[in-house]
């Protein structure tokens, strides 16, 4: 990147965090205004990442950011505060782990509050890609392990398994979840899978968070964001004629889906 060009990339994160106050609070008594407004309702998230924030989870994102350990955005980690903030999930699930980001911030966030979460993740820990994704080449499951001992947090259970293997489909069939994450597959048949497959067995007052869904809804990223991709957006549109789920949140390209009956 030229020097002009960082300079100026710098001066607009800039703006982004001095445009409104600093003190910008997000609640749960807030978030419909996520849906209305996505563009500024993710534009606050943001600026809560760097102002409201507890320093142990900033460092978590700086962590998997060195090294490009993790994919994602800071304010995905303000959306992970608000939702275990609200929920309080005593079991959470994620289906596509990579590196272990989003399992090792829900086990950092409960220890932090001094309560118990168990952690599980389902994954083939493999450079397995889709359509739209490539990934390297590592020992992924020593490395989230590793990402975890590193935080000295309690360790996930894994699985090391496709999400439509049968070993992944009992684990998900075995108990009623308080939080789902689906960061799988982005090919629309394997997303929708994962959907159906999870929305039977979250419980009624849970919540499944859908990655890189946002494609065709009113959120325009900014420069440094992303809207997501085709198969997941599909699935998450084709959610709001489920009468048993509710879309409560929307942070950039994660939304958020709670089980009301």
């Amino acid at each position: 990147m030229s020097l002009s060009k960082y300079l100026k990339k710098g001066a607009a994160y800039a703006r982004i965090l001095l445009t409104h106050s600093k003190y910008v609070i997000i609640d749960s008594s807030q978030w419909d205004k996520s849906l209305l407004d996505s563009n500024k309702f993710y534009l606050d998230a943001f600026r809560f990442f760097y102002f409201k924030l507890p320093v142990q989870l900033k460092l978590h994102k700086y962590y998997f950011n060195k090294n490009s350990r993790g994919f994602g955005e800071k304010a995905f980690h303000t959306m992970w505060y608000l939702l275990y903030e609200k929920y309080q999930f005593q079991n959470f699930l994620e289906i596509g782990v990579y590196r272990g980001q989003t399992i090792s911030l829900i086990s950092l966030l409960a220890q932090l509050k001094k309560t118990d979460v168990t952690v599980y993740g389902i994954s083939p820990f493999n450079n397995a890609g889709d359509d739209v994704s490539k990934y390297v080449e590592i020992n992924y499951e020593l490395d989230v392990l590793n990402n975890f001992n590193y935080f000295s947090i309690k360790p996930p259970v894994l699985i090391k398994a496709f999400s439509t293997d049968k070993i992944a489909i009992n684990v998900i069939s075995c108990r009623q979840w308080d939080c789902i994450y689906i960061d799988g597959s982005h090919d629309y048949d394997i997303a929708k899978q994962d959907w159906l497959n999870c929305s039977k067995k979250v419980k009624v007052g849970g919540i499944i968070v859908l990655d890189d869904a946002s494609l065709y809804t009113n959120y325009k990223a900014p420069f440094f964001a992303f809207n997501g991709h085709p198969g997941p957006s599909k699935v998450a549109e084709e959610i709001k004629g489920n009468s048993h789920f509710k879309e409560v949140l929307r942070i950039g390209h994660n939304r958020v889906f709670e089980k009301i009956s």
